[in-house]
């Protein structure tokens, strides 16, 4: 073996730590900023906390109760599950404007072919369930194969939708109580569980079940990771093999799908089944929930734990201000100000240098 050459001996006394790039004196700012980067949700529940401080000081002990607390959770309920269905849709730097004309369609499609058509009522779920996904295809479609901009796709769906629900139902109700006799099962997220002094209906842990698996999809499985690459940059997705197109398709479509699943959830909730809910603004209060929940609007950013803790921070607000008797215009006039702050907060955060 040849002898170690001069220059070779000089490595053996060499430094051998790995170079390490920290960044000295960050200031307590950028450190904020930092972490909050890394933690989206982290916005919108400490919002909350607060939020449930500072009408618990205003209004006492009453507002602590779990009688109160879960009453939020019921009223948010709907508007929680078809918030994560409008997560999923701006993750991509999309929007979905037809959300909530979908839901109401779908349960349409549910009451009739239970009770006027006579359909077993499973079967008239799944024909519900395949409607709001079909809906949610043709968005994806529109938006993946034909390059259409979503605000305008699903803008002019949600005219589509939303008069055909109408043609189709001729805007007649069905009422409470023949769904009781006939279909009980549409029912079935309207029943509760009674925890101490604390009521919890099916169609609330619905939505935390909901919540938990997309939550665990996002984070956890190639698919997730696929989503917010498609929001963040598609081209860069797409020159790393990602397949955007299918991707932009099974976000929009499972969009459809889960707001058909907020139309069974919402007939459990109402009793009845009213055609005439389409003009209700189940739209705006999703997409509401998503941004206060600190889901970014360009995409690629963001949990969907904020979503549901959005739509939280909305219900106590409400909740809050009905109980100290305000007049309703506060809660407009603070959910507007809760959106342009959560903004804000976003753009901000974007700054931070990764």
């Amino acid at each position: 073996m040849s002898q170690i050459q001069e220059f070779e001996k000089v490595l053996s006394g060499s430094d051998t730590n790995v170079a390490a790039f920290e960044e000295h004196g960050k200031s307590a700012v950028k450190r904020i900023q930092h972490f909050l980067h890394s933690t989206p949700a982290a916005v919108p529940l400490i919002v909350l906390v607060l939020a449930i401080i500072i009408f618990g000081i205003a209004i006492g002990g009453r507002f602590f109760s779990s009688y109160t607390l879960t009453l939020i959770l019921q009223q948010i309920a709907i508007v929680g599950i078809l918030g994560a269905a409008q997560t999923l849709v701006i993750l991509t730097a999309g929007i979905d404007l037809s959300i909530g004309v979908i839901m109401v369609i779908s349960a349409v499609i549910m009451g009739n072919c239970a009770v006027t058509y006579g359909l077993p009522t499973l079967l008239a779920v799944v024909v519900g369930l395949a409607a709001g996904a079909a809906c949610g295809l043709l968005n994806g479609l529109l938006v993946a194969y034909m390059k259409l901009p979503p605000f305008i796709v699903t803008l002019g769906t949600w005219n589509i939708v939303m008069a055909t629900n109408f043609i189709y139902s001729a805007n007649e109700t069905i009422r409470d109580a023949d769904v009781d006799v006939q279909a009980p099962l549409l029912h079935l997220f309207g029943m509760s569980l009674k925890v101490g002094t604390a009521v919890l209906t099916l169609g609330v842990i619905a939505m935390v079940v909901l919540v938990m698996v997309l939550w665990y999809v996002l984070n956890h499985t190639a698919w997730g990771r696929h989503v917010y690459a498609v929001g963040d940059d598609p081209e860069a997705a797409k020159l790393s093999g990602i397949q955007t197109k299918k991707v932009l398709m099974a976000v929009y479509t499972l969009a459809g799908l889960i707001a058909a699943f907020a139309a069974w959830v919402s007939i459990g909730r109402n009793g009845s089944i009213s055609p005439s809910a389409a003009v209700t603004d189940y739209n705006l209060q999703a997409i509401t929930a998503t941004v206060i929940g600190g889901i970014s609007l360009f995409g690629g950013r963001g949990s969907i734990l904020g979503t549901m803790f959005g739509a939280m921070i909305v219900g106590v607000v409400s909740m809050g201000l009905n109980m100290l008797g305000a007049d309703p215009q506060w809660k407009v006039l603070l959910t507007g100000v809760l959106i342009i702050g959560a903004v804000a907060i976003d753009q901000w955060i974007r700054k931070v240098s990764v």
